[in-house]
């Protein structure tokens, strides 16, 4: 998608994101279920998340039933020879279909790993209602105060809009999120609450982590960190969120003491928003870093969108990638921008988890957006300029099983034990399926039909 400019003197997500450390500070400009998520299991190597569960828990149960399916004649990752894939109680299965199998014919589609959204604001959408008019914003703090009368003029609750959105997601080919929600005294608990229902809802076809985000801030907004803290408590959340603690809370040590001392207490993760460029950024990340070590935290921590690294020389990087990779500290990026995606490949040289998001959708931020991962694969291939079938492969590659990594769960690749997690499309190729993004036929989440034709299975 071509970002379209803006006019001057206006301020939208995309300038917002590339200027954040102009919008912050004191310039003109500043700035599914109620318990943890449930989950496969985790694949060897990264630790998982806090909140991620084992393959016995009571999600992964409700979807995988004691049966099997086999779907015939399709192409895992756009292979010339079709065959038929088996699924038993849920997993993908190297044995032959017992007799009496339940059939579901693939007509030769391609078959391909449904994909992850590792980053996206469902609490905040006002997608499936009227239209919203957006008005100018010069600042972070008028997003939020549009934020908070947008929250307050909407009829559909919560956890209605969001269940909408995520639930098109699903029809989409999206096998998991890891959804942000707003924590603030101007919503209290609405936003965690209204998205673990929606996680209820869809606990058949959709594995989500929840993080408790602090958007208006936690220490330039009183009252934030005691929502966090018992959003945490009664385990409505699988992560606590931060958000630039020197460019917007302007208080790096206290705001990361208090968010990672809430994970410790709690058990959870931390997943932060940073922003930040240039020295102010990597002062955060530093801290994070140092923080991660002393709590022993590694394999729980991830810092989303991270605009401090793709300015950094190539030793600076290979650095600051070193002991990201030692503290097992994920990272998200939206592809907002050439200049501002991460260095993905060179980061993975460090061992280095990275996913790919989405973002926001259609909230006051911003009227785009639409939860496709598949779209946001395309997006990502576009703003890095790839050519390669290898390159579109790897793009792919990153909203799949990148995904995947940064929330634990176990990789949807077909191999024999792998959750059947996948989606059947249209194509020639998987290149030619990042590019043109075909509807995506079916759906199977466990094993389960769970979209097909482009619409969800209620």
């Amino acid at each position: 998608m071509q970002p379209s400019p803006s006019s001057p003197g206006t301020l939208s997500r995309r300038t917002m994101l590339a200027g954040a450390a102009a919008l912050a500070g004191t310039t003109a400009t500043a700035a599914a279920t109620a318990v943890p998520a449930q989950a496969a299991t985790p694949a060897p190597g990264p630790a998982s998340p806090a909140g991620t569960a084992s393959a016995t828990g009571p999600g992964s149960a409700a979807r995988r039933r004691a049966r099997t399916v086999v779907f015939r004649d399709v192409r895992p990752f756009g292979v010339a020879k079709a065959t038929d894939l088996v699924v038993v109680d849920g997993l993908i299965s190297d044995g032959p279909a017992p007799r009496g199998a339940e059939i579901v014919d693939g007509d030769g589609r391609i078959a391909l790993p449904s994909l992850v959204d590792a980053h996206i604001h469902p609490d905040k959408t006002t997608w499936g209602g009227s239209w919203v008019s957006r008005r100018p914003a010069s600042g972070i703090a008028d997003y939020v105060a549009q934020d908070v009368e947008l929250f307050r003029s909407q009829r559909r609750p919560v956890g209605e809009r969001a269940y909408g959105l995520m639930s098109h997601a699903v029809s989409r080919g999206t096998r998991a999120m890891r959804a942000h929600a707003d924590v603030a005294p101007a919503y209290g608990l609405a936003g965690v609450e209204g998205v673990a229902e929606a996680r209820e809802r869809l606990r058949h076809a959709l594995d989500v982590q929840i993080v408790a985000f602090p958007q208006h801030g936690v220490i330039r907004t009183p009252g934030t960190a005691e929502l966090l803290d018992e959003a945490a408590r009664e385990g409505l959340v699988d992560m606590i969120g931060g958000i630039d603690p020197i460019g917007f809370d302007e208080a790096l040590d206290e705001q990361l003491d208090i968010v990672f001392g809430i994970a410790d207490r709690h058990g959870v993760g931390v997943d932060i928003h940073l922003h930040d460029r240039g020295e102010k950024g990597m002062r955060a990340m530093r801290g994070i870093v140092d923080r991660t070590r002393a709590l022993s935290l590694a394999g729980k921590v991830t810092v989303s969108h991270v605009f401090c690294l793709p300015g950094l020389t190539d030793r600076e990087l290979g650095a600051i990638a070193a002991d990201l990779g030692d503290q097992d500290i994920a990272l998200t990026t939206v592809a907002p921008s050439d200049s501002l995606v991460l260095p993905i490949a060179r980061l993975r040289e460090h061992g280095v988890r990275v996913g790919l998001g989405s973002d926001g959708v259609r909230d006051s931020w911003s009227p785009f957006g639409n939860a496709d991962m598949m779209h946001r694969a395309h997006i990502l291939g576009w703003v890095r300029d790839v050519r390669l079938d290898e390159e579109l492969t790897d793009c792919h590659d990153v909203a799949a099983h990148g995904g995947s990594d940064v929330m634990g769960l176990a990789r949807a690749d077909f191999a024999a034990g792998a959750p059947a997690d996948f989606v059947l499309v249209r194509g020639e190729c998987l290149p030619q399926v990042v590019v043109d993004m075909p509807r995506r036929d079916l759906v199977v989440h466990g094993g389960l039909v769970v979209a097909r034709d482009g619409e969800f299975l209620d």
